[in-house]
């Protein structure tokens, strides 16, 4: 089994910052690319960022500039930074994981998301 467990997100005003994490845990043997999606009030969910594990990193045209996603492959842990945040960005965030666990073989987990308001 393998778990994914979000922490960071909040109420924040407009131009403000978060910092979101996403840590891994269970019979991991390996991670490979890690990342966040997003899910706003209403819309689908969509790809913010992603990041390898060798570090090669993707953003969302809409994020460039503003978010940073890096990871720790010491801890399993993805982060999302997240600067001036604007109303638009309010959704509910969730990261994943692309894992190889030791019995079950390779498959991609989700956490189970963080609330991340910006209020105008």
């Amino acid at each position: 089994q393998v778990q994914l467990v979000e922490s960071g997100g909040g109420l924040v005003q407009t131009g403000g910052s978060l910092r979101l994490s996403c840590a891994a845990s269970g019979s991991i043997f390996k991670i490979n690319v890690m990342g966040w999606y997003r899910q706003p009030p209403g819309n689908q969910r969509e790809l913010v960022a992603t990041i390898s594990n060798t570090g090669s990193t993707n953003y969302a045209d809409s994020v460039k500039g503003r978010f940073t996603i890096s990871r720790d492959n010491t801890k399993n842990t993805v982060y999302l930074q997240m600067n001036s945040l604007q109303p638009g960005d309010t959704a509910v965030y969730y990261c994943y994981a692309d894992v190889w666990a030791v019995t079950v073989g390779f498959d991609r987990y989700w956490g189970r998301g963080t609330q991340v308001t910006v209020s105008s």
